[in-house]
């Protein structure tokens, strides 16, 4: 079962899913809105801390789909 804890850094319903594979640990960013679950970002886990580069990747993947009407 995926470990799932709220990403507020990187925008409100957003959050952070860590998966187990049999080598590797995925993060899956996501939010989730009423119609769709926007997945913003999936990369392996290597460190305890999201790195600063993914963080700013998925505000502004979020911005432009946000902004599409």
């Amino acid at each position: 079962m995926p470990h799932a804890r709220r990403m507020p850094q990187v925008g409100p319903r957003c959050v952070e899913l860590r998966v187990n594979d049999e080598n590797v640990t995925w993060r899956i960013m996501l939010r989730v809105d009423s119609d769709a679950v926007v997945i913003l970002e999936v990369f392996e886990k290597q460190s305890g801390k999201t790195p600063k580069q993914v963080l700013e990747t998925c505000r502004d993947r979020l911005t432009r789909y946000d902004s599409i009407d």
